[in-house]
């Protein structure tokens, strides 16, 4: 039988009587299950991506560590321990290595562990067993017989007392922390029953695979950690290593340095400082910084400076060292080798500096009357962008100026641009022209606001004392015969006149012979250079770059035993390859 009336040919069908529906019951609309469902997987996801921006939020290894107890308590538990390894693991793959000894961290929201601070995981003990696995371990509920197979892990790690001591129906849960390919550590997890109610505490299958998820978040952030500070230890060690050790110090002018890492999760830089010797009590003063902060920076710096010091030993003019420095730089291959550095070169007789720039920061020259000013130099392009000519700029530096160079860590920070910095170091350095180099270096870093340094800072800081004309002669000699003998001569007027007579003889001596081999091999006029300061310097130079070598004269031989006699008389000798050229040299102390 049909509910409804079979329509008729031209009429509509007719519509069924609505059935009325019927009351509702006071109280809250109802939630669909699955939206309920739905709102509970967002809350949980977002939870977890908080929870994941937080333990990656630091390169420092105590950051993951602060980030996981944090999101964990209370959220999770009412308690959190973490236990890492000690010493931390080199890197590689050590998973078939004992564990050895674990150190409690960070324990938050309970005393659990303090009297057992660090614990040696036994081998083929429960600890152990737990740090292979990947899954968590529990949990255990203090007084349920069903969780006493977990006791012995919990009392090796706390002893039995401390797990008597608390309360019956205690939850406790083990979540090994893992980086790649080696275990880090140990997370345990606390939670306390209702005391009112006399419920036992527990964690349910999603509050595990929770704080597993956390855990490997926080085991592979802990080793990232640790590597990246493996990595700038390495770095740190290897740019000390190459920067020197102590500066040169050579009568004329006094230096002093600084070296400071950067305070910022940044890793080290290439940061150099140097200061080479010349012929002529001259002084190559240089600074440079390598772009970048890595392991890589710092070894480009080490082959630059190892590349300025040879190229500064040859005795080339300032801008001619840069240019070849770019090509170096250009050799290595990659953009990340560009690099700034600033040269300059001092003359203590001449009372000159000459200067040449490639993208660095301008030194700050500061003059005997006080006044401080930031060298107008050509700015020029970065070591290693390569087709730029670079040149020198000459300026007189007389006895009591200082010059201050400088890499942009001392002037340019997050919270301050560059030229304020420059304007306050320039500031700073007015009025210091009376300052030892130390000092000078001093007054340079009060500039720096504190805890704001992310880039690390390299100072040269050199005090032009001068060489007076008087203690200084030389002279140009032509390459002949008698050449030797007029050497002798000028030069034992020289030392007589300096009131050096004890020395005249052993003096005139050691400049015929250099005189002589230098005059075997030259086709332009020797030079003959004397120098009084603490020591009588001679030098002799001349066009040939082939060095002289002491070798063992015979029995009959006339020649060879010049070198020897220098070698025996002097303090010290030597023979200094050049650009043009060659100097030998010999150092006798005064009387």
């Amino acid at each position: 039988m049909r509910d409804h009336p079979i329509p008729q040919a031209g009429r509509p069908p007719a519509v069924p009587p609505r059935r009325r529906p019927p009351p509702r019951r006071p109280g809250p609309p109802a939630v669909p299950l699955n939206l309920r469902v739905r709102r509970a997987l967002d809350e949980r996801m977002a939870y977890l991506n908080d929870a994941t921006r937080l333990i990656n939020g630091s390169l420092d290894p105590a950051g993951p560590v602060r980030g996981l107890v944090r999101v964990l308590v209370p959220a999770l538990a009412d308690a959190a321990l973490v236990h890492l390894r000690e010493p931390a693991p080199a890197g590689g793959r050590d998973r078939s290595r004992p564990p050895g000894a674990l150190r409690l961290h960070r324990a938050e929201g309970t005393r659990l562990g303090r009297g057992r601070p660090t614990v040696t995981a036994a081998p083929g003990g429960a600890l152990a067993a737990t740090l292979r696995q990947q899954a968590p371990v529990g949990p255990l509920v203090l007084g349920d017989p069903d969780g006493e197979r977990l006791r012995p892990l919990f009392a090796e790690l706390y002893g039995p007392r401390a797990l008597r001591a608390l309360a019956p129906g205690t939850a406790l849960l083990a979540l090994p922390l893992h980086g790649r390919g080696a275990v880090l550590g140990l997370l345990v997890l606390v939670r306390r029953p209702q005391r009112d109610a006399g419920v036992p505490a527990h964690f349910d299958s999603a509050d595990s695979h929770t704080a597993a998820q956390l855990a490997t978040v926080a085991g592979l952030a802990l080793d990232t950690a640790l590597r990246y500070t493996r990595e700038s230890e390495i770095a740190d060690r290897l740019q000390r290593s190459m920067l020197p050790a102590r500066l040169p110090q050579q009568y004329g002018v006094r230096l002093a340095h600084r070296y400071l890492p950067g305070e910022s999760d940044a890793q080290v830089g290439g940061d150099w400082y140097d200061a080479v010797p010349l012929p002529g009590n001259r002084m190559a003063l240089i600074v440079g910084d390598v772009m970048g902060h890595s392991l890589t920076s710092a070894a480009v710096m080490g082959q630059l400076r190892t590349s300025a010091q040879t190229l500064a030993a040859l005795d080339l003019p300032p801008h001619e060292v840069l240019y070849h420095l770019d090509e170096q730089a250009q050799r290595l291959g990659r953009e990340q080798h560009l690099a700034t550095c600033v040269y300059a070169v001092y003359d203590p007789i001449a009372n000159r500096i000459v200067v040449a720039n490639a993208g660095h920061m301008p030194p700050a020259l500061v003059h005997p009357d006080g006044r401080a000013e930031l060298l107008d130099l050509p700015a020029g392009a970065p070591i290693g962008v390569g087709g730029v000519d670079f040149c020198s700029t000459e300026l007189p530096a007389p006895p009591g100026s200082a010059l201050l160079l400088f890499t942009d860590g001392l002037v340019e920070s997050r919270r301050r641009p560059i030229t304020d910095g420059l304007e306050r170091l320039r500031a700073r350095l007015t009025d210091a022209h009376q300052h030892s180099p130390e000092q000078l270096c001093h007054e340079a870093l009060r500039i720096l606001p504190p805890g704001d340094r992310a880039d690390d800072i390299a100072l040269l800081a050199a005090a032009f004392d001068g060489i007076p004309a008087e203690d200084v002669a030389f002279w140009y000699l032509q390459p002949r015969h008698e050449t030797p003998g007029r050497a002798r001569r000028l030069a034992g007027h020289a030392l007589r006149r300096w009131g050096l007579e004890p020395l005249a003889e052993s003096a005139e001596l050691m400049v015929s012979e250099l005189v002589t081999n230098a005059i075997q091999h030259a086709t332009r006029p020797v030079t003959l250079r004397l120098v009084r300061t603490s020591l009588l310097r001679c030098e002799v130079g001349d066009d040939s770059p082939q060095l002289p070598r002491r070798r063992q004269a015979g029995p009959q031989d006339e020649r060879g035993r010049g070198l020897h006699l220098v070698a025996r008389i002097a303090e010290r000798w030597g023979a200094t390859r050049l650009g043009g050229g060659k100097v030998v040299w010999f150092e006798q102390r005064l009387p």
